[in-house]
């Protein structure tokens, strides 16, 4: 697939940078490029393949799903530049 320039300046419109109108056939070639190795991905066979999660076959460790409150709330507030009541104080920023 290729990108031509009025598509390059919508994706830097979209992606809000911006691009100088020299820069853009390059941006279009760089982009062009992209979507071919892309399209080279989409030829590999991947029939019977399971998804990875990662690249190393091993088991996430797991924690029991119980619910607590932390018991933490003092040791988190101590961070806090202002506490008040065992909450964060923020300024005000809604008026």
């Amino acid at each position: 697939m290729s990108i031509d320039i009025d598509t390059a300046r919508k994706v830097a419109k979209l992606a809000r940078i911006r691009v100088e109108e020299a820069d853009l056939p390059a941006l279009a070639g760089e982009l062009s490029g992209i979507l071919g190795f892309m399209e080279q991905l989409n030829e590999v066979d991947v029939e019977g393949i399971e998804p990875m999660t990662s690249v190393t076959p091993m088991r996430l460790r797991r924690r029991a799903d119980v619910v607590t409150d932390g018991n933490i709330q003092t040791q988190i507030l101590k961070n806090a530049p202002d506490a008040r009541e065992g909450f964060f104080a923020v300024p005000k920023v809604v008026e």
